[in-house]
């Protein structure tokens, strides 16, 4: 892995430097600034003039849906809430005290669909970048973008990203994002490591599109399985002594889980019949999508820990488990500017998960792998007229040990430039995820091979959007067969488990801003209730945040800068906890966390395409109550001062 990275960042280096001398002798030299937000005024906004700046709307940046925006260069409130370590805004959720670890869920989402099980150990999936996460560009003239923020102790965060065109249809990117941070707690190092590779192409004529990415990723943690319960009142009391966190003891300090994948990703497609003109178009495409990933996710500890129960072996426990997915899809898309867009698809998923060795025990034999195909066939819909949006998309597997299908329908209508409404249906049914169905350990208590039913999801949404009244969204969802881990009453040890009625789930959540002159006021807050299944479903009825902030240009406009004080807040309840072996959370109904605030002081600038950020992080922590946890025996982090910068340049 490590010579074939060497060889693409050889290879694509040579690449940029030399297209870089190319766009360079295009532009006959000018020097490029793009601080304009708006295209020139000429008119033809699609030349460039000799020693005239490209606007910033040349820089185009493309999603998996295919969905085109620009590059963003501004400062505002939603780039302070994406600032952070998985470059999102982390609002639903919770997380660890260093950098890089998990994060609790704090509201959940159910709009995604899919046809066959997800890997295991989700907890280590939050930054695993997936095919939805890759974007691909296309650019006037080369763009890097550098992100650094500093971490806990011994370490940094880096995502560095560069891009050009070698000509105008032709792109490459390449980007890394590392972390290496050791934490203020014992044994909870984290090294985190996304490198990614992209390109996209189309020929002269546009019959002809093609898209591609490579992405290797590797996750490390360190695990102490949390805080020992004898020092956990030295933290909530604030022993003087033990402000130093690295002195409070924890369960462990011998063990760590490790996911890491590989992607190999190819959409193209060709045009048979492509007519346009000032009022109306016609295409007719076929298409195939190749998708390979290898992945696994291990855990080591080199010697056992009681709490886990009983183990095989005495020394160097090692549980691994790898996933390897092949997934081709072919498609013929047509689009008419009367029809709308209509896409009929049919794949073919070959699966590999599963161990090296079967597992034969006194009352069961535990098989290594779950191998097979599936073919699924579907369609996908999508019709704007009058302000009306209507999409629909539907897919089953025809064939395979696995069964699932999936309907998915929304409708939204634009009533003016203010107000949007939009309301979406799901149904699902789909297969618990693997570590479900299978997992070995040398842990005895961890070895299971179920067959439990698939998970049957109903899902209603209405969204509002209004720039006068404020953002809404409700949500309702039912599922049937919900599966979960929980500790078994009898070992102590976390199991997998199917509840076998109901789990009714409403949410409602709000977002306004109120803006007077300079200053700012910022609003998110959600309410949600477990009508039934509370017991293997746990979220906070109260979830809020609120930003208030200042925001203002000084010397000369040369520099923009906000500062003000975001908190965020919910309310308590049964908080899930963590396994480490399993890399999963899990349901508790003893302990319930929560009902504290978090409170940042932020000052963020904005210097040419360089944005500056300072935080006084979880300042409250000083002289507020030490109850902040992440989850049962995981503290969450005390106050920090932190900063970093995302620094765009144009070549």
């Amino acid at each position: 892995m490590k010579k074939s990275l060497a060889i693409l960042l050889f290879f694509f280096s040579a690449v940029s430097i030399f297209s870089q001398e190319i766009l360079l002798k295009e532009t006959k030299g000018a020097p490029v600034n793009i601080g304009n937000e708006k295209p020139p005024k000429t008119k033809d906004t699609n030349v460039q003039l000799e020693g005239e700046k490209p606007p910033i709307t040349d820089y185009k940046i493309i999603s998996y849906e295919r969905d085109t925006t620009y590059l963003d260069t501004t400062l505002s409130i939603a780039k302070e809430y994406k600032y952070n370590y998985l470059r999102s805004d982390d609002y639903a959720l919770m997380p660890f005290s260093n950098v890089g670890q998990t994060y609790n869920t704090l509201v959940h989402d159910f709009n995604e669909v899919r046809l066959k099980p997800l890997f295991g150990a989700r907890a280590r999936h939050f930054n695993f970048m997936e095919v939805e996460d890759i974007y691909y560009y296309r650019v006037p003239t080369p763009l890097t973008e550098l992100y650094f923020k500093t971490a806990f102790e011994q370490g940094q965060q880096l995502d560095a990203f560069f891009t050009l065109n070698t000509s105008e249809r032709l792109n490459f990117s390449i980007a890394y994002k590392g972390v290496r941070s050791l934490g203020n707690y014992q044994h909870i190092l984290t090294s985190t490591g996304n490198f990614r590779f992209t390109t996209n192409y189309q020929t002269k004529n546009k019959r002809y599109n093609a898209r591609a990415h490579i992405v290797f990723q590797d996750l490390l943690n360190e695990e102490n399985g949390g805080v020992k319960e004898d020092f956990l009142p030295f933290f909530i009391n604030d022993d003087p002594d033990f402000s130093d966190r690295g002195r409070l003891e924890v369960n462990f300090e011998n063990a760590e889980n490790t996911l890491e994948g590989k992607r190999f990703y190819l959409e193209h497609d060709y045009a048979l019949i492509n007519v346009s003109d000032s009022t109306s178009y016609t295409s007719l495409k076929l298409g195939n999508i190749l998708n390979f990933e290898d992945k696994f996710y291990q855990y080591n500890q080199t010697t056992p820990f009681a709490e886990f129960g009983p183990s095989y072996v005495l020394t160097n426990l090692q549980d691994r488990v790898n996933l390897q997915d092949f997934n081709s899809q072919v498609y013929a898309e047509f689009n008419n500017n009367l029809l709308g867009h209509l896409r009929i698809f049919a794949g073919f998923t070959d699966y590999n998960y599963g161990y090296d060795s079967v597992l034969i025990l006194e009352e069961q034999r535990i098989t290594n792998r779950l191998k097979g195909t599936l073919v699924e066939a579907g369609a996908e819909y999508k019709k704007e007229y009058h302000g009306f949006e209507l999409y629909g998309k539907a897919a089953i597997n025809v064939s395979g040990d696995f069964e699932g299908n999936y309907i998915l329908g929304t409708a939204s209508y634009r009533l003016n430039e203010n107000n949007k409404a939009k309301a979406t249906v799901l149904i699902n049914s789909v297969a618990p995820n693997y570590n479900f169905l299978l997992y070995q350990s040398d842990y005895v208590n961890y070895n299971w091979q179920n067959s439990f039913k698939n998970i049957k999801t109903q899902h209603l949404q209405f969204d509002l959007e209004s720039k006068k009244l404020l953002n809404a969204t409700v949500s309702y969802t039912g599922m049937e067969d919900y599966t979960y881990f929980s500790r078994n009453l009898t070992d102590t040890t976390t199991t997998p488990f199917q509840h076998n009625e109901r789990v009714n789930y409403l949410k409602v959540q709000v977002n306004k801003e109120i803006t007077y002159g300079k200053f700012a006021w910022n609003n998110t807050l959600t309410y949600q209730e477990v009508l039934s299944g509370e017991k293997v479903f746990n979220v906070p009825q109260l979830l809020g945040r609120s930003s208030i902030y200042f925001s203002d240009h000084f010397f000369k406009r040369a520099m923009f800068l906000q500062t003000g004080i975001t908190a965020k807040y919910f309310t308590e309840y049964y908080m899930d906890a963590y396994d480490p072996v399993l890399a999963e959370f899990y349901v508790q109904n003893d302990q319930k966390l929560g009902n504290f605030p978090m409170a940042d002081f932020f000052v963020n600038a904005k210097v040419s395409q360089t944005r500056i950020f300072l935080k006084l992080e979880h300042i409250n922590s000083i002289f507020g109550e030490k109850n902040y946890f992440s989850a049962p025996g995981y503290p969450y982090r005390d106050w920090k001062i932190r900063f970093g910068l995302v620094w765009n340049f144009f070549m």
